[in-house]
């Protein structure tokens, strides 16, 4: 077995015994043994009742975080004519259409959200392999495929965050930075909960959401009551 740290080690001393804990708990434990050299990022992780290999029980959706992110998101836009000039004047970082493509193709993706206007579909449907996996293919259930620029690229630079189940039906997303006050990251979480609930699918039976657990980036994770960070 790999040697624990001296810091990971206490992390992980500090968290014995706290499973099920209030979100309010959650976010002051995590804060306190945070001690990273670098601003960890509150990761949350939902597990969920679905299997998303079937289209009934797929959860996805997006949730603008009431006190954002903390990271910086770096926005590609698809986008040809005056769309592509108000993409640039909405803050947009990398602005394109046949050569974005190309770029894409060539293994360059130096971006963290993608969107794209409904004429460039056809170009972007040929990188779904690359971007799929990644989770930036534009989709019109998300906001990321419109013909409002403009709004989406807004959102996206300011603390919007979008949510996909992996296989397991799994939903795992960056809700904040550590150094944020507690309040706002407790807003956070249960701001991110309140969305991945309203997204329950058809097909989803029993119970939807089984667990909830936070962690930073490189601390350990504590699991958190779902009555608690689903509740109001």
């Amino acid at each position: 077995m790999a040697k624990l740290g001296k810091r990971t080690r206490a992390a992980r001393e500090a968290f014995v015994g706290k499973d099920d804990v209030t979100v309010a708990e959650a976010v002051a434990l995590i804060k306190a043994n945070s001690n990273a050299k670098f601003d960890e990022t509150l990761e949350i992780a939902m597990n969920l009742g679905v299997d998303p290999r079937h289209a009934d029980q797929m959860v996805r959706g997006v949730v603008g975080l009431p006190n954002g992110t903390g990271k910086t998101v770096r926005v590609a836009v698809f986008a040809r004519g005056p769309k592509a000039d108000e993409a640039k004047e909405a803050g947009a970082d990398i602005v394109g259409a046949e050569d974005l493509m190309e770029t894409v193709q060539g293994g360059t993706i130096e971006f963290d959200r993608c969107i794209a206007t409904p004429d460039m579909m056809p170009i972007v449907g040929r990188l779904g392999k690359v971007l799929g996996p990644r989770n930036l293919m534009p989709n019109p259930k998300v906001g990321t495929v419109t013909m409002d620029v403009k709004q989406a690229v807004e959102d996206a630079k300011g603390g919007q965050v979008q949510f996909k189940a992996e296989k397991a039906g799994v939903v795992h997303a960056g809700i904040g930075k550590v150094s944020f006050d507690e309040a706002k990251l407790i807003e956070n979480v249960k701001a991110f909960v309140d969305a991945v609930a309203k997204a329950k699918p058809t097909g989803s039976k029993g119970t939807y959401m089984k667990k909830i657990a936070l962690s930073s980036t490189m601390g350990p994770g504590v699991s958190v009551s779902v009555e608690d960070a689903a509740g109001h």
